[in-house]
């Protein structure tokens, strides 16, 4: 990822741009392509006022730039408030493609052992994500072929109901 820091009106100094290139930095950790980021930091005097304007903008592979801005009187606070923007924008675009991904997914995973015998694991999504009482939940397992029941409960607990070797039920 490239970085440029540029100030305008503004003397850089090294403790800036370290604070800056380590808040940068933290930016790579949502795992986007994120090719460049450019950083701008202006001073700003009105009306007697010294003020500083911070701005991002965040180059990222497909995908148009980001342009996030934040105006404060101290210089690493702006920083700071503008990073935390950048990463709740980054944060939505990475469970953007995350849910997405996931959601192309439903076909069930299987995987084989690798000696090649017969075992598999099929991943299941629960039937019913709602909470049912525990006497409910042995009753549909008495009346059905399983072997347990996975299920919430009504305190909102997950729970697993299986059936004993000698007929009685057991609850995890």
């Amino acid at each position: 990822m490239n970085t440029s820091i540029v100030g305008k009106q503004f003397d850089l100094t090294e403790p800036i741009k370290a604070y800056i290139e380590g808040a940068v930095d933290a930016l790579g950790k949502y795992n986007l392509d994120i090719i460049s980021v450019r950083t701008v930091i202006a001073a700003d005097e009105k009306n007697g006022k010294k003020g500083f304007n911070v701005e991002f903008a965040i180059n990222m592979a497909h995908k148009n730039t980001i342009v996030i801005q934040q105006k404060d009187k101290d210089v690493y606070a702006a920083v700071d408030l503008a990073i935390e923007r950048a990463k709740k924008v980054l944060r939505r675009h990475h469970d953007k493609i995350i849910t997405n991904s996931k959601a192309t997914e439903d076909a069930p995973l299987v995987i084989e052992n690798q000696e090649g015998s017969d075992d598999e694991i099929v991943p299941m999504r629960l039937d019913s994500y709602k909470p049912i009482e525990v006497e409910d939940a042995m009753n549909e397992l008495k009346a059905s072929d399983k072997q347990f029941l996975v299920f919430h409960d009504m305190e909102d607990k997950f729970r697993v109901m299986y059936k004993k070797t000698d007929g009685r039920f057991g609850l995890y």
